[in-house]
């Protein structure tokens, strides 16, 4: 775990991954278009309950209280646990057009003590100091799309979907630093600040499933989605194992989410990588 005085510099991402996801929709919906399938018209739904249970990593910069001055916590090195996740999903499709919604929650409390890596204001801590921080971060991210099926035979689906994410993340943190900090200015051994940050972002992206077996009970999920608006660059990835029973299914992934924020924004860059596990009913 460091604490660093950082300057803030601009951030310049590509628009390369855009223009190849673009390109990959077009190709697909082209090719997709020539199959001749005939489609169901009736409502189908599906309410998925997920528990998310992530790794976040990323830095964040703080007003300091009587400074001016920002630094930076790595979050990953003081995360000690997670207090809450969820992770729900509603699905509605009537022939070969659909909509989902999800919504997650997270509430993220870690806290480390007797670090021998800090540093205050570029000053490494003396060797007889101690620091300790308390981070705690409550997240809402919320993504709305709409889909279309272009694939769906031979145990694959495919849909291409387009439509918004929402996040608003909120983090405070306090810190103090005891024994002996002589070379610490005496505004720098104590304090608290916050840093929040919300934005949309239009997305791009696609989802689906191999389903495998003699009942093609077994299935592989899959997802991905890439974009930016208030954010510089915004991109997510799903992939796991599933099984379908007669009327939901159970599944198991593994799940990134990454953010990419201006430099001009309290919280410069996070991402969320870890395990899900879910329930999905179907009707």
């Amino acid at each position: 775990m460091r604490l660093r005085i950082k300057s803030t510099t601009g951030k310049l991402i590509s628009s390369l991954p855009f223009a190849v996801l673009m390109v990959i929709l077009l190709m697909s919906t082209s090719a997709f278009a020539q199959q001749a399938a005939s489609d169901s018209d009736a409502w189908q739904f599906g309410v998925s309950i997920y528990g998310w249970f992530p790794d976040i990593s990323g830095e964040t910069a703080f007003t300091q209280p009587g400074g001016g001055s920002d630094f930076t916590i790595d979050i990953k090195n003081i995360l000690d646990n997670l207090e809450f996740t969820l992770m729900g999903i509603v699905d509605v499709r009537k022939g070969r057009w659909g909509l989902f919604t999800d919504v997650i929650y997270m509430d993220v409390d870690g806290s480390e003590t007797g670090t021998r890596e800090a540093s205050i204001g570029r000053r490494g801590l003396p060797a007889n100091a101690t620091a300790n921080v308390d981070l705690d971060i409550k997240s809402w991210i919320w993504t709305i799309a709409g889909y279309y099926r272009a694939l769906e035979q031979n145990g694959w689906t495919l849909d291409l979907a387009a439509g918004a994410r929402y996040v608003d993340i909120e983090q405070s943190v306090n810190w103090n630093t005891t024994g002996n900090v002589g070379p610490i200015p005496i505004p720098d051994r104590t304090g608290a600040a916050k840093a929040e940050v919300s934005n949309w972002d239009a997305i791009v992206g696609a989802r689906g499933r191999f389903a495998f077996g003699a009942q093609k009970a077994w299935f592989v999920p899959f997802y991905v989605d890439l974009g930016a608006g208030d954010s510089d660059f915004t991109w997510q990835g799903i992939a796991g194992l599933g099984y379908a029973f007669k009327y939901g299914e159970v599944t198991a992934v593994w799940r990134y989410l990454d953010y990419d924020l201006p430099s001009d924004k309290p919280i410069k860059d996070m991402n969320f990588s870890g395990p899900a596990v879910g329930y999905t009913f179907r009707w």
